[in-house]
């Protein structure tokens, strides 16, 4: 069995690195026909910029988009510049340089690649699926019998911040700057998944259906993980397989589905204001002008966020969307699983967590009275502030910083939940609710606690949950995601999940001080 996860671990490697060398290989050639009709398409009016990539550009080879996409973004920013000297705004190009890189490489594309779509698929996709489950399927044999496992996670380079983590780390942080800040360097990716997005959507592929497909592979794989790690439990089943279901289907098929019957993009499950942009000006208008299914989705996405969020909360907590619904969530418990024990218990680390998390909110709900005060007023200033530059900054610092490179980059650093502890506001929202007004809570049996530290170690969210189960006291706070992960290792069955009546929930263990309690008032009470 070791043997065939040695050999998985070549093959994953071999997937991966095929898939590492692609930004930086192939050819790109654009021919004139090619630019005309892009230049049509996009309605490109600036004679600066038409001339200078059709001298420099057009009909000549390049080897790799490092030759090929600087030429592109200097081309657009000195056609830009000049023309934003001579107030020539109509001939402006509003597509960002790195952005039109994409799009251009995207159409000169050639070679190899290009022609054998399905072998590249198999090369790198392929193997390091095939790879993935060598490595994984013979835990099934190696854990023994089901049950909780000690398995020395503090001794593993991969996972107790080890050489092998801070690789993983540096490819992740990677990853993610080309897909927010460099997307010209994905276009080779795409080229891979043309035929998968051409059978949903109808359209080639983009970077962010690379993503989002990437997604729905590496959850799928880590969950095989998790159902062979945690088959003990049938909590973590359930809920692996649920978050499972609500990223393949609602955040990947239907949205690309919708697409192809020419509706707007949307995924129905995403709540504001973790969805930000769903009150941005842009998006207002387009639902606006997308007849009944635009209002639908507008109107959903008030009720789903004012009415349905709250309400479920309060009867099963925040982890009815934390952790059984959300992509983010998801991806979290699956590939950042074996980085969990990294979210640290910290004091400081919790004030962090409490003025960080609530400041994203409130700046998420200034940014969006902004806008909606913008989009009624028909301005573009509020208070002397552009708007656009409001959200421009939330979406860069926030959307692609904060929840992309940081929030899941830092995994194998930070653990897996570094987003959703300190910066996402929809979990800010969630945890209001929880923490005062909720149903749920995890009951604690301090008789049987016999202080092992494993709960304490898999909270992802960085609560010391031992320390309450010590003192027989139920966990209610307001970041608790309600994972379950700290009950599924628990080796005497110390924690449980429930749904209970909210008197009594929130029970503190009071220290009895001076020589006259009322003792009998104490029991009375509880």
């Amino acid at each position: 069995m070791k043997t065939i996860k040695n050999i998985g671990l070549i093959i994953f490697l071999i997937g991966l690195a095929i898939f590492t060398a692609l930004p930086v290989i192939g050819t790109y050639s654009l021919s004139s026909e090619q630019f005309s009709d892009f230049v049509d398409q996009k309605g490109i009016k600036s004679e600066l910029f038409i001339t200078d990539i059709e001298q420099n550009i057009v009909d000549k080879s390049f080897d790799g988009m490092l030759a090929f996409a600087p030429k592109v973004t200097k081309a657009l920013e000195n056609a830009n510049d000049l023309h934003r000297k001579n107030k020539e705004y109509k001939k402006v190009i509003y597509t960002k340089p790195h952005d039109m890189a994409a799009e251009l490489g995207k159409k000169a594309g050639s070679g190899f690649i290009v022609d054998n779509k399905g072998l590249m698929w198999f090369l790198t996709f392929g193997l390091g699926i095939i790879g993935a489950l060598m490595f994984i399927l013979p835990n099934v044999v190696l854990l023994g019998q089901k049950g909780i496992k000690n398995n020395g996670i503090y001794h593993e380079n991969a996972t107790n911040r080890g050489w092998i983590a801070w690789l993983v780390f540096i490819f992740l942080v990677s990853f993610y700057l080309i897909l927010y800040f460099r997307s010209e360097y994905a276009v080779n990716w795409t080229y891979l998944v043309d035929p998968i997005s051409q059978s949903l959507s109808g359209n080639l592929a983009g970077q962010w259906f690379v993503y989002g497909f990437m997604y729905c592979v590496v959850m799928v794989v880590m969950a095989i993980r998790m159902y062979i790690k945690y088959r003990h439990n049938m909590y973590q089943i359930v809920r692996t397989t649920s978050v499972l279901f609500f990223q393949i289907v609602f955040a990947f098929l239907i949205p690309e589905i919708m697409v192809r019957l020419q509706m707007p993009y949307y995924d129905f499950k995403n709540a504001f204001p973790l969805d930000y942009d769903f009150f941005f000006q842009w998006n207002l208008k387009s639902l606006l002008n997308s007849g009944g299914i635009g209002l639908f989705i507008l109107v959903w996405g008030i009720v789903l966020t004012l009415i349905i969020v709250p309400v479920m909360v309060y009867f099963f907590g925040k982890r009815w969307y934390c952790s059984w619904v959300c992509g983010c969530g998801g991806l979290a418990e699956t590939l950042g699983d074996p980085y969990r024990q990294h979210s640290s218990k910290s004091l400081f680390s919790w004030k962090v967590e409490r003025w960080l998390i609530h400041g994203v909110l409130l700046f998420a709900l200034v940014m969006t009275g902004f806008t909606l005060y913008g989009f009624f007023a028909e301005t573009s200033t509020v208070l002397g502030i552009k708007v656009q530059s409001i959200m421009d900054t939330y979406s860069f610092l926030i959307g692609a910083v904060f929840a992309g490179v940081i929030g899941t980059g830092f995994y194998p650093i930070f653990g897996n939940r570094v987003w959703c502890r300190f910066g996402c506001p929809l979990a800010a929202y969630l945890g209001f609710v929880q923490r005062f007004k909720s149903r749920f809570r995890i009951t604690t049996n301090g008789g049987q606690c016999i202080s092992c530290g494993n709960c304490s170690t898999y909270c992802e969210q960085g609560i010391d949950v031992r320390a309450y189960a010590q003192k027989g006291e139920n966990i209610v706070r307001s970041s608790c995601v309600g994972c379950g992960v700290c009950s599924a290792v628990c080796p005497r069955g110390v924690l449980k999940l429930e749904n209970g009546p909210e008197q009594g929930r929130i029970n503190p263990t009071q220290v009895l001080l001076g020589n006259d309690p009322d003792l009998m008032e104490l029991v009375n009470n509880k």
